[in-house]
């Protein structure tokens, strides 16, 4: 292993707005061998997530930001090339926190807290395993199931609908039998939502200032019952105001205020919670650690039979990472972001 090269992106500096090239450092070190317990795993392919930009950030979160000069935090999917751990052996293929980085060398103290498992490519694709199957599959999942209890026949709105955790959302929550609103940024995306992931509709909320006012108005007369929030800022105050009774708000995350230089802007129309006795969390993927068996067996069932659709936006090379990260905020990826490292 010596003889092998890791290439690694390493924080520089924590950014000011959007994450630029001048934020990273690029190093290259010799591939260690794993000590007593350990792994090495080659990695294969790295999910891009808006979290990321927010673990960049100095201060109290859900999860420890990334400190200056470490390897950038990723979940990936890669193969195990040398074990002294009797739970992994040669040729595994696993999922965990890789980082962004051609090798990962995990001792045995750290393989839990990188929640490092094997996975079964019978049950998914490597792209799949890092959205329906993944992180993102699993934020949908819990974050509509359990915050978002949803019943048929009640309306869900979902914004970031063509993106990696949205398609998840509006897809089974058609299969549980709701009305599913999707809410995206383009006529392309659009169609796929509605046409390939079966939506009901979709609002383009490029096609003008009050498009989501007015599509809301149009798809959701009776108002909406769950909303699962990716985006905040204006869509969430415009979404508040058309709840219907008892509605759910499931705060996601928030894309749309992640490079501010100001203040992150909270909801104005929060009052329309008391009105319509509605009820707002958050949720946190990682929370539901335990459970994560649990929705892989149901998620992966319908992507066998054909209920389930998943489309990856996939980069090539580690070095074009920073700008692979920064298509998330402009827009640019259609479905899930995946970064490949290797074959």
């Amino acid at each position: 292993m010596s003889t092998l090269t890791n290439r690694q992106v390493r924080l520089a500096k924590r950014p000011e707005g959007a994450a630029t090239r001048d934020d990273w450092q690029f190093t290259d070190e010799p591939v260690g061998e794993p000590a007593e317990g350990g792994v090495l795993v080659q990695t294969l392919s790295l999910s891009l997530d808006p979290a990321m930009r927010g673990w960049m950030n100095e201060g109290k979160s859900y999860i420890a930001p990334v400190e200056i000069g470490a390897v950038m935090r990723a979940g990936g999917v890669g193969r195990v090339v040398a074990s002294r751990n009797p739970a992994f052996a040669v040729g595994d293929t696993v999922y965990g926190t890789l980082g962004v980085q051609q090798y990962a060398l995990i001792p045995q103290e750290e393989i839990q807290r990188n929640g490092l498992v094997k996975i079964d490519l019978r049950a998914g694709t490597i792209g799949q395993w890092l959205n329906v199957l993944g992180m993102p599959g699993m934020t949908g999942y819990f974050g509509l199931m359990d915050v978002g209890q949803p019943k048929p026949g009640e309306t869900v709105v979902v914004s970031g609908a063509a993106g990696a955790v949205g398609q998840t959302v509006g897809q089974l929550a058609k299969i549980k039998g709701c009305r599913v609103v999707g809410i995206a940024g383009g006529a392309a995306k659009c169609d796929w939502v509605v046409k390939e992931l079966g939506f009901d509709a979709c609002i383009d909320y490029k096609a003008g200032p009050l498009a989501v006012r007015e599509g809301l108005k149009a798809h959701c007369p009776k108002g909406v019952d769950i909303y699962f929030d990716n985006v905040g800022g204006d869509i969430l105050d415009t979404v508040l105001a058309k709840l219907a009774r008892g509605a759910r708000i499931i705060i996601c995350g928030a894309i749309s205020q992640y490079n501010n230089t100001t203040p992150v802007q909270g909801p104005k129309n929060y009052l329309s919670l008391l009105v319509n006795r509605a009820r707002m969390q958050g949720m946190v993927v990682f929370d539901y650690a335990d459970r994560y068996g649990e929705a892989v067996a149901e998620l992966s069932g319908y992507l066998k039979d054909g209920r389930m659709k998943s489309r990856e936006d996939v980069v090539e090379g580690i070095d074009t990472f920073p700008e692979a990260l920064g298509r998330l905020f402009t827009g640019e990826n259609f479905g899930k972001l995946v970064l490949k490292v290797s074959d």
